[in-house]
């Protein structure tokens, strides 16, 4: 999806790595959300809304993803109670993750936010390139290489 579409559709990853995020006046991006097998992926306020998506979402790495129009997945979900239960509680996981993330973005060090990630989402440095990951926390490229050669060092 790029910015300025509308979000058509709902997508679960079944395989494989994607990112959102913006771009902004200076042309530096910025990473919102990483995504990896068993999450839904999309930009829920344009897909809810009908209004223009300010994301970018890309695959990282080879994706294989169930993609359903939102009629679709509101018959899903009204007419199949275990589908339903499924979204509701991988929702739930991310509406978790949201608020952990918000949390360490105002109250945590950049060091803290990596050590956070490493522990919770250590599949994450394997799979995303250095500079994504440090989009990804709000750093630099440079910052993160310092937390990392400190952080072996320990």
């Amino acid at each position: 999806m790029q910015e300025g579409e509308v979000s058509k559709y709902v997508v679960f990853i079944i395989k494989g790595a994607m990112r959102q995020y913006t771009v902004d006046a200076k042309g530096i991006e910025h990473v919102s959300r990483l995504s990896i097998e068993n999450w839904w992926v999309g930009d829920r306020e344009s897909s809810t809304n009908l209004t223009p998506s300010i994301y970018n979402i890309d695959a990282w790495e080879e994706t294989d993803v169930l993609q359903t129009t939102l009629t679709d997945f509101a018959k899903y979900l009204s007419h199949i109670a275990a589908f339903g239960e499924m979204f509701r509680k991988l929702d739930e996981r991310h509406a978790f993750a949201m608020q952990k993330r918000l949390n360490a973005a105002i109250s945590m060090t950049a060091e803290q936010r990596y050590n956070d990630l490493e522990k919770n989402y250590p599949q994450f440095l394997q799979r995303f390139p250095q500079h994504i990951i440090a989009s990804y926390l709000g750093i630099t490229k440079e910052t993160l290489s310092r937390i990392r050669t400190q952080t072996v060092k320990k």
